[in-house]
């Protein structure tokens, strides 16, 4: 009877063992798919991809010397450093300006780019001039699909999605250029970038954090006397950038001395874009850059207004943007 018994339960564990096998195989499939895709994303050669772009030889032909310094921003901590200590004065360096530039860090207290760009694996990176070329492109949906959009001055958006897209991401501006309010033409979270060409321009924006009696004298053009922007969006580039911008890229001689009778020019709020771009970013393309020919004096400049050729004096910086633009 024992040996009956156990024949027969031999017989239906048997039975049940091989009706599994397809479940168990299936089971185990999974599994190994689950974990060959995890491992897949894991080692997914995102960053080769980006990099594809400075290593080809059209980028290496530039010869622009790329120190790749990504810290963009002035941060309050610098200043209680001994290793910041700069021996050249605005717009190249800090020098004079440093209680001026504590009072405004101290209030942004915001010093880095948003978590969001910092953590991307690809910053694919688009910088939009201001040029009359970019008008009737239909480049709007194009610029919007990149991770950061870099635009200069007070150009625009609003009535020109379709050429030039309606996302900002950074804008660069000094207070001649700001708009009296930053947000009609920006998102509401894009950083806006103070660049520092002179102690005016921090004294202003130390005026406007502070609701002080703001002070016209030492502008070529009036700032806005209300500037409505958020502190936490507020942040002042690194003097560095233009200083290399200058040297490294248009390879200019570097004015040190503010009361020089001698004009040297220097590199405008777009170029200066672009290699902040090419330090920060993993792909940089430009639009809209360029200005007319000389002898078209009537043609106009911007995309936007009514300023032509006629009205103001080409900028040496924008004819060595040129080569920039071959590449883009």
């Amino acid at each position: 009877i024992a040996t009956k018994a156990l024949n027969v339960f031999y017989f239906f564990y048997t039975a049940w063992f091989i009706r599994l096998i397809p479940f168990v195989l299936l089971f185990i499939s999974y599994c190994c798919t689950q974990v060959y895709m995890h491992s897949s994303k894991a080692t997914v050669p995102i960053r080769p991809l980006c990099e594809s772009w400075y290593t080809s030889k059209k980028y290496e032909s530039l010869g622009l010397n790329i120190t790749r310094k990504n810290k963009l921003f002035l941060n309050l901590e610098d200043f209680f450093w001994k290793n910041f200590s700069s021996s050249l004065p605005l717009p190249y360096g800090i020098k004079g300006s440093e209680l001026l530039l504590l009072k405004v860090l101290a209030v942004i207290a915001s010093y880095e780019m948003p978590q969001s760009i910092e953590s991307l694996d690809c910053r694919r990176c688009v910088v939009v001039g201001n040029g009359f070329s970019i008008k009737n492109t239909s480049l709007g949906g194009t610029i919007n699909k990149y991770d950061v959009v870099i635009r200069v001055n007070d150009a625009p958006v609003r009535g020109y999605e379709a050429d030039v897209g309606n996302k900002t991401t950074m804008r660069f501006f000094y207070p001649e250029s700001a708009s009296v309010n930053p947000y009609i033409h920006n998102d509401p979270d894009t950083v806006m970038v103070l660049v520092p060409f002179k102690q005016q321009d921090l004294r202003w924006m130390k005026e406007i954090l502070y609701d002080e009696k703001r002070v016209r004298k030492g502008f070529w053009k009036p700032p806005p006397q209300i500037w409505q922007a958020k502190t936490s969006q507020i942040r002042i580039l690194d003097p560095f950038f233009l200083h290399e911008t200058e040297t490294r890229l248009l390879n200019l001689t570097v004015n040190v001395n503010p009361k020089s009778r001698e004009k040297l020019t220097q590199p405008t709020t777009g170029i200066l874009a672009i290699f902040v771009a090419l330090n920060y970013c993993d792909v940089v393309h430009v639009a809209g850059f360029g200005y007319p020919k000389v002898s078209e004096q009537k043609h106009p400049i911007h995309y936007y207004g009514y300023d032509t050729m006629k009205s103001m004096k080409v900028s040496e910086s924008y004819l060595s943007l040129s080569k920039l633009v071959d590449y883009s």
